[in-house]
């Protein structure tokens, strides 16, 4: 190993990138403005599913959506997406992000696109990094045209939003639901496979933001953020679904009469606790409108305090840490791509923040995060509340801990482009951007004045 190497490793192997992405601070013109559009995405011909081995899809469980929330504090105009699909490329999301900008106006930095990781919705744009993983996979062309429908119709429902915006008040607060369970099985050997591990890590914890309209209790949307994988249905079912995720969001919309955005977190070695079922009946998917769904009601309802008086501040970093020894990459994904200076390979990994009011911190990453990561920066974060949204803005695979690294298995041998030291160069990024950028900016709000 080089010198220049081991310096890289002593420095953590991580490049904040602060001067180009530092926090937009300002004061507040009018007021919160709101939007949401759901939008419906389930295609009307068979398509390629996401997730399992390959295989087409042969008919509609329940239909799947584009959720999109637009947020206005009078000078930064904030989008969130929620996608009832399995994974998007990095490079699907910056067609999107520009396109987004050069049509309505917003900022990459203020586009935030997630999926909900259901394993039972059509493949979008090409396959990215999973094509490097299990190239088997993908032996076949991706589909131009549903494509094409899928990016339509977001850029026209964000448009839609974006002229649809009314005052809007705005609250946040916590659930919790057992909902899921840690899926990585330890063997006597000390070595993980995929399973349930009831004493393993987890995250049990909703976070909730509630928004109402401005002059009454009326909702307009609701974002509840948990971390569960979109795995109650398996390889054997064939039908369009957006699992675990579309059914709790559609029973939660019909309780409380307005859409509701679901946004996965660490889910990378979180399962639902049915999980890989060959039909819904026998994966129980129902009963998670109870498990989770009912949950999130109840959290819903002692949100209280809401407040048109907010102010969003948005930020990113982007770190550098090693690629995984012998690992392709796309030609695609060439801008998450450099090289230390030894000329070994490194990933260049984008994380997003957004501060509302005083309280909340967002950060997202385009990752199928380990729930320990999310974890410790939740619990050392200096914000009272603290969200992590996975599978944003594109997905570069499973990033574990190295704790998890030591006992091998499908997320670190598999679908993995990272190094074990990749966790700690996060969690030290994330923290250091909460602590200084984000908590320094000082934005007017309710409980910050």
């Amino acid at each position: 190993m080089s010198l220049s190497f081991l310096r890289l490793s002593v420095l953590s192997l991580v490049t904040i990138l602060f001067c180009c992405l530092l926090p937009s601070v300002h004061t507040p013109a009018q007021g919160l403005r709101a939007a949401v559009v759901k939008t419906d995405i389930t295609p009307e011909s068979s398509q390629w599913l996401v997730g399992y081995g390959p295989r087409k899809s042969t008919g509609i469980h329940d239909r799947i959506y584009h959720r999109v929330l637009v947020l206005d504090d009078g000078s930064t105009t904030f989008c969130l997406i929620s996608s009832d699909i399995c994974l998007v490329s990095p490079a699907e999301y910056d067609r999107v992000a520009a396109r987004v900008q050069q049509e309505l106006g917003i900022e990459p930095q203020n586009l935030w696109w997630t999926v909900t990781h259901t394993h039972s919705a059509p493949e979008v744009g090409p396959p990215g990094l999973p094509e490097v993983f299990m190239s088997e996979r993908y032996e076949h062309e991706w589909d131009r045209e549903y494509t094409g429908l899928v990016e339509d119709r977001l850029v026209s429902s964000i448009e839609t939003a974006l002229a649809s915006l009314v005052p809007a008040k705005l609250g946040i607060g916590w659930g919790h639901s057992n909902a899921n369970i840690n899926r990585r099985a330890i063997g006597p050997d000390g070595r993980a496979s995929l399973g349930l591990n009831p004493d393993g890590p987890v995250d049990r914890r909703i976070g909730l933001i509630r928004v109402d309209h401005r002059d009454s209790d009326q909702p307009l949307a609701l974002v509840a953020n948990y971390a569960i994988h979109g795995t109650v249905l398996g390889q054997p079912h064939t039908e369009i679904s957006g699992d675990a995720p579309g059914i709790i969001s559609a029973y939660v919309e019909e309780k409380i009469g307005a859409p509701m955005l679901f946004i996965n977190g660490a889910a990378g070695n979180i399962a639902p606790i049915y999980s890989t079922y060959p039909n819904p009946r026998a994966g129980h998917l129902s009963q998670f409108q109870v498990l989770l769904g009912d949950k999130i009601l109840e959290a819903y309802q002692q949100v209280l305090g809401t407040s048109s008086d907010i102010t969003l501040s948005s930020g990113g970093l982007t770190v550098l840490t090693p690629r995984k020894e012998g690992l392709g990459w796309p030609e695609d994904l060439h801008a998450y791509a450099a090289q230390a200076p030894d000329g070994r390979p490194l990933i260049r990994l984008p994380i997003r923040f957004l501060r509302v009011g005083g309280q909340l911190a967002i950060w997202n990453a385009p990752l199928e995060l380990f729930c320990e990561i999310s974890n410790e920066i939740r619990d050392k974060s200096p914000f009272d509340y603290t969200y992590y949204f996975g599978y944003a803005n594109g997905w570069l695979g499973y990033l574990p801990t190295a704790a998890a690294y030591a006992q091998g298995g499908y997320e670190t041998d598999v679908v993995s482009a990272f190094t074990p030291r990749a966790g700690e160069d996060l969690i030290q990024a994330v923290l250091s951007y909460l602590h200084g950028p984000m908590r320094s900016a000082r934005i007017h709000s309710p409980d910050n004045p």
